[in-house]
């Protein structure tokens, strides 16, 4: 808001001299923003120079203005109507521009572009409407100028529209409105003039003042990414605190709130914050935490919205637009880290669908790289699900920035959520069983010799629940009654395949995906592969259970369930004894028939 009035950002661009800056002169004088006498002070110099006056010159004179230190942004030119105020963002300099609006440093929420009647659509016209598109500008306006250079003639100004209309189309942009003008005359500018009788549409004012405005952030949809959680224990403190920052709209005590992607819910208990008296509401900007009503695990990372408003998207393939800076091209193959509100997760390039060079706006629907200052439209695809939202239905929780080697890369809008196609994960094994070179011996002669079924067992539950004690002790037993069954402790794989790739012993996704494609093989062997995952969650099993297609997997959970869809296979309850454990566990074999004929 600006002095309390509603505020809107337009971007406006064009073809070199079709008029632009003429546009731009003309908007601020007809609706008297210019600053006192300046309007005068240009015509005046244009008549002591025997040179015709034009608008644009207003805006070198606001150039000097600044040069001279006067606080006027050149790039940024302000004017307002009995609506709102408005501030025109003028773009000469595509690189700094395009990088401001992507990573969400500046936003438009409407676009002005201007063509040439005369001339008409030329090259740069393109290339301004890609612009556009890729930025996700949703409200635009094609202002067809200099309709006095070709008589205002209806036909030419519709012969215009058809063409740029029918190109706008294969790139998915829809016009708010065509408004034919001639902006060194003023006609449909501020008001329609008789010059063109013939059009009765908005004049580009009235266009502006139709443009639906964004709201402000407490009025937006309720969003709070999750940083951390912090648990407390003295003097009898058992608060566990969800802690982060709201970046939009409001949530109060007793509300009901989801927490995404893990798709649990809970109810606010009490809103907390330091030094301050007891508060029973959060709104946008503050950082503050939250108790909830029943006490469920999350991980930092997580968004937390309110399951009465419109959800956030989630997914791990999603259709973006990237501004990238790296000195390293954007390559596919290779991981990097994506960051989106407090959730950081392993990222690929998937697909490029086509890029624009930002320092002179060529464009190319075949590259297969983005190189620094390249805008691209692509699709990425993450390590495990996150929340997200569309850019244009939530800024803040729809734009990312890309990590490259500890440095920010690049950065981001999320455009569409593409999660319902097939993932990089599902279109690998895909690809490995169909390549899978078996031998002769079958798995059922295996389950014979071996006097069991091979099986991947996996014993899950919070750190210091003794799952590992049980796991080693259901190896021993196992392997004692002679069956083939190995244990492996999760440490050894970030040292062991791939150990070149030992960066990565953060990485939960790529050890995820080394212990699955190992199961793969050790279960296909005829074994029963024995390990433990720390807090494991659904998504964690589900993608370990794809890894290990054909062959399925066992679960047995120890401590609390904290899984909101995947069912273990089996509970068992901490602090018991290990050998109970393990017979348990044995029985659960037998049960299911892993074990055949046979009695430990």
């Amino acid at each position: 808001m600006m002095n309390g009035r509603a505020q809107m950002n337009i971007v406006i661009v064009g073809h070199v001299d079709h008029g632009k800056s003429t546009v731009i002169g003309r908007l601020l004088a007809d609706t008297g923003s210019l600053p006192e006498g300046r309007l005068e002070s240009v015509k005046e110099s244009c008549r002591r120079n025997s040179k015709p006056f034009e608008y644009a010159f207003l805006l070198d004179a606001l150039k000097d203005e600044q040069a001279q230190g006067i606080t006027i942004d050149m790039a940024r030119c302000f004017f307002n109507t009995a609506a709102r105020d408005y501030i025109i963002i003028d773009a000469p300099g595509h690189i700094e521009f395009l990088k401001n609006m992507i990573t969400g440093a500046s936003r438009a929420e409407a676009a002005l572009l201007v063509i040439d009647a005369d001339e008409g659509i030329q090259e740069n016209s393109k290339r301004h409407g890609h612009m556009v598109s890729m930025l996700g500008v949703k409200q635009v306006t094609v202002l067809v100028n200099k309709m006095d250079l070709v008589g205002y003639r209806e036909e030419v100004f519709e012969k215009l529209k058809a063409d740029y209309s029918a190109f706008l189309s294969q790139i998915k942009v829809t016009p708010v409105s065509f408004i034919p003008i001639s902006a060194r005359e003023g006609d449909n500018i501020t008001v329609l003039t008789d010059r063109m009788a013939w059009y009765r549409g908005a004049s580009v004012l009235e266009q502006l003042d139709r443009f639906s405005g964004d709201k402000e952030l407490h009025d937006k949809l309720f969003r709070f990414p999750v940083q951390d959680i912090y648990k407390f224990t003295r003097s009898n403190d058992d608060r566990r605190i969800v802690a982060g920052t709201v970046e939009s709209g409001s949530v109060q005590v007793g509300d009901e709130v989801l927490f995404l992607p893990s798709a649990k819910r809970s109810a606010i208990q009490s809103v907390e914050s330091f030094n301050t008296s007891q508060k029973l509401q959060a709104t946008a900007g503050e950082a503050t935490g939250f108790t909830l009503t029943t006490q469920i695990y999350i991980r930092p990372g997580e968004l937390m919205v309110k399951p009465s408003e419109t959800l956030p998207e989630v997914g791990t393939r999603f259709k973006v637009n990237i501004f990238w800076v790296g000195r390293a091209s954007f390559i596919r193959g290779k991981e990097y880290k994506l960051k989106l509100g407090s959730m950081r997760v392993a990222v690929k390039l998937a697909e490029i669908t086509n890029t624009l060079d930002a320092s002179d706006l060529s464009f190319s629907s075949t590259k297969q790289q983005l190189d620094c200052r390249d805008v691209g439209e692509c699709i990425l695809e993450t390590s495990r699900p996150i929340a997200f939202d569309l850019a244009f239905i939530s800024e803040t929780t729809g734009r990312f920035v890309i990590v490259d080697n500890y440095e920010i890369a690049g950065g981001g809008i999320v455009l569409e959520n593409l999660s319902t196609g097939e993932t990089l994960l599902q279109r690998h094994i895909r690809e490995r069983e169909n390549n899978w070179e078996k031998g002769l011996v079958q798995s059922e002669a295996r389950a014979v010799a071996n006097r069991h079924r091979s099986k991947f067992i996996i014993f899950t539950g919070a750190v210091g629940t003794g799952k590992r004690a049980v796991a080693k002790a259901l190896e021993e037993r196992l392997f004692a009654s002679r069956l083939n069954a190995y244990y492996l402790g999760v440490a050894n794989i970030d040292r062991g395949l791939d150990a070149d790739l030992a960066s990565y012993v953060d990485n939960g996704g790529e050890r995820l995906r080394r212990i699955g494609e190992l199961a793969r093989i050790l279960t296909d062997a005829g074994l029963i592969f024995i390990t433990t995952i720390d807090d494991a969650d659904d998504f964690d099993l589900e993608t370990l259970k794809q890894l290990n297609e054909p062959n399925d997997i066992l679960v047995i959970n120890m401590g609390e369930n904290n899984f909101s869809r995947y069912h273990p296979d089996f509970h068992l309850p901490v602090g018991g004894e290990v050998a109970d454990a393990v017979k348990q566990v044995t029985e659960v074999l037998k049960t299911k028939e892993i074990i055949i004929e046979y009695e430990i």
